[in-house]
């Protein structure tokens, strides 16, 4: 099984924007291409520019949730301010969280990486631990040789 975690956080904040993704959850070429297509969106009109200005540490989550039956999709940061209407504020709850390390080449696929072994390895393989929905996240930390670092959590509750 891959090397993960678990670790216990507490409550925290992040502010996003944010899309509904339309692809099917198991189309995980067709996910990771709106993914990407929306990136580079908030990246090229400054709405990630303006998250950045509002955080309260270096991260950037790429957060899912599901939403009213909708699959979201958001940038965000962790902060305590508000932005704007179009911006949600996205509650991460006190929890034992499943966490994922790794690093790439860029946030696209570190993020990649990420959500392939703690959805597609750990989770599956799991016996003490499950993920009973709500948001998780991966947080780009930082760079170090040329190389992105980050972390994927994800809520579980113990079996």
């Amino acid at each position: 099984m891959a090397d993960y975690t678990l670790e216990e956080k507490d409550s925290f904040t992040v502010l996003g924007f944010g899309i509904e993704l339309k692809s099917n959850y198991t189309d995980f070429a067709g996910l990771n291409k709106e993914k990407s297509e929306f990136w580079k969106a908030i990246s090229q009109d400054g709405r990630l520019d303006t998250l950045k200005a509002l955080a309260v540490n270096d991260y950037i989550f790429s957060v899912n949730e599901a939403v009213n039956n909708k699959l979201m999709h958001y940038a965000g940061v962790m902060t305590d301010t508000s932005v704007s209407e179009e911006a949600r504020v996205i509650q991460f709850p006190k929890s034992e969280y499943l966490v994922v390390k790794g690093e790439g080449t860029t946030a696209e696929e570190l993020n990649t990486k990420l959500t392939g072994i703690a959805f597609g390895q750990v989770l599956p393989e799991a016996k003490n631990f499950a993920y009973v929905g709500g948001p998780n996240a991966m947080a780009v930390m930082g760079q170090r040789n040329g190389v992105i670092f980050g972390e994927m959590w994800i809520p579980v509750v113990r079996k």
